[in-house]
């Protein structure tokens, strides 16, 4: 799980007949500062996530069971969720 932004999206008219109605968006890995790593992934939006927003990303297992159901969907990275803030505590 890690956090990233949303910088675009990624249409495809033609997919396999699981993800039909599914939207994806790409997804910028950033640190927990909320820097950017320089690393992009494409991700199925499973939440309704937004352009510029910083959200949750699951891959492997999670992201193929994340549509809520209990088929696989053929993905390597879900949006489970869109952040409100971030906290990190100064020990």
């Amino acid at each position: 799980m890690y956090l990233g932004k949303v910088i675009g999206t990624v249409v495809s008219t033609v997919k396999a007949p699981s993800l039909t109605g599914s939207k994806f968006l790409i997804v910028e890995k950033i640190n927990q500062d909320l820097t950017a790593k320089k690393q992009t992934e494409i991700a199925v939006d499973t939440v309704g996530a937004g352009d510029g927003e910083t959200v949750i990303v699951v891959g492997g297992s999670s992201a193929r069971m994340s549509d809520g159901k209990k088929t696989d969907l053929p993905v390597d990275a879900a949006i489970v969720g869109i952040v409100d803030t971030v906290e990190i505590s100064q020990c």
